[in-house]
């Protein structure tokens, strides 16, 4: 496989990717006015390229990547300023790269005949809708459900910017939908349903179920998506997988595994802080208390989750009974301290150099909060974390396209915490040198895929989940 190009817009913490066309004077040294014009305004340089010439000038793209509005500001500013050069073009690289959409509808039959056009629709088609009429179940043979999911969300926690509506949301449920189709060729329908009322969702994802292979909430408030997807779960006959519960979890698990296998713990002997109490870092909490670690405390915007305190909803307070043996109570630096794992799904820069240092020896540091996380990786280091990661690495997408596309393989009902926990210890497996292994090895999905397949035909949806499988993952 070729080698992956460094992830710059990782690498320089950028939001901003924009190409700036220049004309610049065909002289010794002009170029290098305008790169440390960038430098000096804090920007960093991607690619440059020579898109025209003449006589006296060359006409470059520069690409370059700012961390704000601001600092993309300044950079422009002082090219404008250049008396070498000229400004002639700025282009927003990630607007472009969606423009028109992410993705589109083809047909899988070549209509080069009259023909095939009369089979594929009428009068041909008759014969295959009165075939699924006698017997539902063969559409999975002959439609498209076996290998279409839908991705439905009400737009109310999209990424790290909230409540900003389905449709704002549209771009993030096209970009999961060019993922799974890149990566494990599974078709995704975005479903974009503009409402906050729970019943009203599940009434209509539960009507336009019987096309779809699976259900993949995404983007929807906690504790809403826990009452959406139980209720849902509980009725379809395929999987529902909220991924920004079970997806992040299972991730969370990979990484843990081989920061574990690093550092020569077991989940006994995990001592959980957590920071973040919404969809995420709900699913995380339970997840781990299933699989038997030491102790967990997680901390909302309130403090430390207690089963004294009166004002937790039915799946926060799940986690503090089943956690928080010491029943700790107070804020997170009260919470945090002497634990060796953190694990954070809130806010960026919540936490500090100093509560990491108040953390045991060898501490694990997972901070996710997207885009930016609660502490950068490199203060966490500094601050005496052995292990340190943020959710560039740690993302979803390792861990998503696999499961959909071994459960429709499957043709599983659920997915199951073994289907996770098969994912899981395969993302660990295909890590080498780094914590995680590379998003963009397809060979790293086809594993992930052919492990859940198993695990959903080895165990179905009746194994307990405390399994001796389970307990070998300690």
């Amino acid at each position: 496989m070729k080698p992956n190009l460094p992830n710059w817009q990782e690498r320089y913490h950028a939001r901003h990717i924009n190409t700036l066309r220049i004309r610049i004077e065909d002289r010794p040294g002009s170029l290098a006015a305008v790169l440390e014009a960038v430098g000096d305004a804090g920007g960093a340089l991607g690619n440059i390229d020579i898109v025209g010439a003449d006589s006296t000038h060359k006409i470059r793209d520069v690409q370059v990547f700012a961390v704000d509005q601001e600092r993309l500001d300044d950079i422009i500013e002082a090219v404008r300023a250049l008396p070498n050069a000229e400004l002639l073009k700025v282009t927003d690289d990630v607007l472009e790269i969606h423009r028109g959409g992410a993705i589109e509808t083809r047909s899988r039959v070549v209509l080069d005949s009259l023909a095939k056009l009369r089979m594929i629709y009428t009068p041909g088609v008759a014969s295959v809708c009165k075939l699924i009429e006698s017997d539902p179940e063969q559409a999975w043979e002959y439609t498209h459900k076996g290998h279409r999911i839908a991705i439905v969300t009400n737009g109310t926690a999209i990424l790290g910017l909230g409540d900003i509506g389905p449709l704002a949301g549209l771009p993030v449920m096209e970009g999961k939908a060019a993922i799974l189709a890149h990566f494990v060729g599974v078709s995704a329908d975005p479903v974009l349903i503009d409402s906050h009322d729970s019943a009203e969702i599940i009434d209509i994802v539960t009507r336009i179920a019987s096309q779809y292979g699976a259900i993949q909430l995404e983007d929807i408030a906690a504790p809403a998506c826990f009452e959406i997807e139980e209720a849902l779960d509980a009725t379809l006959p395929v999987p529902v997988f909220h991924d920004d519960q079970h997806g992040t979890a299972t991730v969370v698990l990979a990484g843990l595994l081989s920061a574990m296998k690093r550092t020569g713990r077991t989940f006994a002997d995990l001592n959980v802080a957590m920071l973040g109490a919404g969809a995420a870092g709900i699913a995380i909490a339970r997840l781990l208390l299933d699989l038997g670690v030491g102790d967990l405390v997680m901390c909302d915007s309130r403090g430390a989750l207690h089963a004294g305190r009166d004002d937790l909803n039915p799946w926060k307070r799940i986690v503090a009974e089943r956690g928080n043996r010491e029943n700790i109570t107070g804020d997170f630096s009260r919470a945090i301290q002497g634990r060796n794992l953190f694990i954070g799904v809130a806010k960026p820069n919540t936490v500090t150099k100093a509560q990491i240092a108040s953390m045991a020896d060898g501490a694990i540091v997972f901070a996710l909060a997207n885009p930016v996380s609660e502490i950068a990786v490199e203060d966490a280091i500094e601050a005496g974390a052995a292990i340190a990661v943020d959710g560039r690495s740690m993302n979803n997408a390792l861990a998503y396209p696999g499961l959909f596309r071994g459960a429709l393989d499957a043709r599983a009902r659920r997915i199951t915490t073994e289907m996770k926990l098969a994912a899981a210890r395969t993302l660990a497996e295909c890590a080498t040198e780094t914590l995680m292994p590379d998003m963009l090895d397809m060979t790293v999905h086809r594993r992930v895929t052919k492990a859940v397949r198993e695990a959903w035909e080895k165990h179905g949806e009746g194994a307990a989940t405390r399994t001796p499988e389970l307990a070998r993952a300690d």
